[in-house]
Parts: structure tokens; sequence; C-alpha cells
């Protein structure tokens, strides 16, 4: 993949492998799982943790705020008054023109991604350049694969994507059971010919 060769800092490394791991957009959806089944995964001692220091109630896509139109470099702020949501949740921040994307076709997205626990930015491509993947194919996290079906050229989504849809138990820069909050960039969906 290009992009992981370019990639030295350890947020952006732990994106890169994101990616080379890896459902309809919509206004704060849960994405269905893909046809293929993951296992579920083993609650991490850090999981028990934040268990114990629950808000009371999980976030939604709009307790999840952002600045920033099509383009843009966004900026991603998590609220501190509600938990991690445990499934993937998509919203349209800007719609798009065009047809959806489907599973095998090739993307070319922008982002920015913030972990949950500590609220910076990981890792953003605004300041380099788009990055290409086929969606559906797994070479992204699973939280890719399945949260950008649909999204149409133009768009702007957030995706947030609980850990067993990105790194379970933690990559480097990347804390165990930590969940990310991305804002894509549909920077080229192909016309489907069909």
């Amino acid at each position: 993949m290009q992009r992981i060769g370019k990639i030295a800092s350890v947020g952006a490394v732990a994106v890169a492998a994101a990616f080379s791991l890896t459902a309809c957009g919509g206004d704060d959806t849960a994405a269905q799982p893909s046809g293929t089944p993951s296992a579920p995964a083993a609650p991490s001692s850090s999981a028990a943790a934040a268990g114990a220091q629950t808000k009371g109630r999980e976030c939604t896509a709009d307790d999840i705020k952002t600045t920033g139109t099509f383009g843009q470099a966004p900026t991603i702020t998590i609220p501190d008054d509600c938990d991690p949501p445990k499934k993937l949740i998509t919203k349209d921040l800007v719609a798009g023109t065009g047809n959806g994307a489907k599973a095998g076709q090739e993307l070319s997205m922008n982002y920015t991604v913030v972990t949950w626990s500590d609220k910076q930015v990981l890792d953003s491509s605004f300041d380099s350049k788009p990055f290409s993947l086929s969606l559906g194919a797994g070479e992204v996290i699973p939280g890719w694969d399945q949260g950008l079906v649909g999204v149409k050229q133009g768009g702007r989504r957030l995706l947030i994507i609980p850990p067993d849809l990105a790194y379970g138990d933690g990559r480097p820069g990347i804390k165990p059971q930590e969940t990310l909050v991305f804002v894509t960039d549909a920077v080229e969906v192909p016309l489907d010919k069909g």
C-alpha cells in the first residue's frame, strides 16, 4: 500500500496498519455486519476499567462536533459526557452526488482520525494526498469497509469505529480497546456503469 510505506510517525503507522486490516450512510445509524463474520473481541482489563467509569449513556453521531466542509481538514470534538458507542456509527455530514460506493470499487478518500481516549488527532491525509482503497477487499479496517458503503463522491462522512472493527487489542500508537473517530471525504467514487 502506498501510504503505509510513506508513514513514519507512530500515530500514522497505526492508522496505516488499520487501513491494511479493515454501511450504509445515513444519520446516526449503526452499520450491520458485512457477510464475513468476525469473532467478538475478548474484553481486556482496560475495557473493564473503562466500563467501571461509565457516563451512563453511549454517544451518538450528533454528540460528535466537527468543523470544516468537504476538502478542508476537519476538527473533531469528542464530548466528555458520554461513552464511546459499541457499534459502528456513520453519519453523512455532506451528502455528495452520484452513485453510492459499492464493494469492489476503488475509492480515493481523505481522512482525519481522532482517538477517543485522549481526543488527539492520530493521523490526517488532508496535508498530503488522498488514500486509495478497494472497498470491501479487506485492505482497511472493517470499520472502513463497512462504514464507507454508500458514500458518494464529494461526500463527507463521520465514522465512529468501535475497537472490534478497528484495532481491538491495540497497535503501536493505539491503546487496546480504542474507539476511533474519522471524518472522511470521498474524493473519488467511480461511476456505476451497470
